[in-house]
C-alpha cells in the first residue's frame, strides 16, 4: 500500500507542563487542548508527604522546578505551565512570580502557573469576588484564602473536604455538593482549586444553576498557557472560553447545556 501521499504528522505546536508527582489527570487536560496543540507533561520527584503545607513546598522547590523544565526543552514547547494550584499559592503572590521567573529563565520562554492563570482569568471576568471550593485541609484552604486576599479578592464562601490523598478519585457529586455550599452570598464567580480533582464536565452544569462563571485549576491553567501562545481552550459552554474562537468544526449552539457525561474519574495539586 502508497502511504506516501499522506505527508507524515501534522506539525504540532507544544505546551509543556510540569505536575507534581502525585498528578492523575493527563486526560482531562487535554480535553482543553485543541488538536493542532500536543502537551508535554513531566513531572516533580516523589516525596513521601500527604497533601499539606509542607508538600506544597516540597514540588515547587526552584531546583525541582527547574529540572522539570530544562527536561521539557528537549521537545521544544513555547510556554511551560506549571500545573499545581497549592505549590504555586503557599508562598503567596511573590512566591508564584518568583517561581515563574525560575521556569522562564531555566527554559528560556514563557511560563505560567495555575495560581497564577487564576488571577488573569478573574480580571478576565472583572471577578473580585468569589465562592471557593477546594479538597484541602483547612490549613490548605487557608493559604489560598491568603493568597486570594493579598490580590484582592474577596471570598464570600467556601466548603472543603480536608483530604491529603487520593484527591483523583473524588466524584464529580462531591465537587457539585461543594459547590452549592460555598455558593451562600453574593459573589461573581466559583473557583474549584486543585489540579488533582476532576471538573471538565461539572463545569457547564454548575454555570448554569449557579447563574455564574465557575472557573477550575486545570480549567484556567490550560486557558492561560494556551492564550501565551495564540491559541483558544476547548470547552463547551465554559464562560471564561465563551469569548474566545471557535474551534475548527465547532459549531456555536443555543440553549441549555447537555447533561454532564458520566465519565471515568482518573483523576491533589
Amino acid at each position: 500500500m502508497d502511504i506516501s501521499f499522506l505527508g507524515g504528522p501534522r506539525p504540532q505546536r507544544g505546551v509543556g507542563v510540569v505536575a507534581p508527582f502525585d498528578f492523575a489527570l493527563d486526560r482531562e487536560l487535554w480535553r482543553w487542548v485543541p488538536d493542532e496543540v500536543s502537551l508535554h507533561l513531566t513531572r516533580t520527584p516523589f516525596v513521601p508527604v500527604e497533601v499539606s503545607l509542607d508538600l506544597a513546598r516540597l514540588v515547587s522547590e526552584h531546583e525541582t522546578l527547574r529540572d522539570a523544565v530544562r527536561a521539557l526543552t528537549a521537545v521544544a514547547p513555547e510556554v511551560v505551565a506549571y500545573a499545581c494550584a497549592s505549590g504555586s499559592f503557599v508562598d503567596g503572590l511573590a512566591g508564584e512570580r518568583a517561581m515563574c521567573a525560575a521556569m522562564t529563565q531555566a527554559g528560556e520562554l514563557p511560563s505560567v502557573t495555575t495560581s497564577g492563570a487564576l488571577l488573569d482569568a478573574l480580571a478576565e471576568l472583572g471577578a473580585r469576588r468569589i465562592a471557593l471550593v477546594t479538597p484541602y485541609t483547612e490549613s490548605v484552604t487557608r493559604a489560598l484564602e491568603d493568597y486570594l486576599a493579598e490580590a484582592g479578592i474577596a471570598i464570600t464562601g467556601r466548603a472543603f473536604l480536608g483530604l491529603t490523598r487520593h484527591i483523583w478519585k473524588v466524584p464529580y457529586r462531591d465537587v457539585v455538593d461543594m459547590a452549592r455550599q460555598a455558593v451562600v452570598g453574593a459573589a461573581d464567580c466559583l473557583f474549584i482549586s486543585c489540579t488533582n480533582l476532576p471538573t471538565y464536565d461539572v463545569i457547564p452544569q454548575l454555570e448554569a444553576e449557579l447563574r455564574m462563571p465557575v472557573l477550575s485549576a486545570n480549567q484556567v491553567t490550560m486557558w492561560s498557557a494556551l492564550r501565551r501562545i495564540g491559541e483558544h481552550a476547548v470547552g463547551p459552554y465554559q464562560q471564561l472560553l465563551l469569548d474566545e474562537a471557535p474551534q475548527p468544526g465547532q459549531q456555536p449552539q443555543m440553549g441549555e447545556p447537555p447533561q454532564a457525561q458520566a465519565e471515568g474519574q482518573e483523576g491533589w495539586a
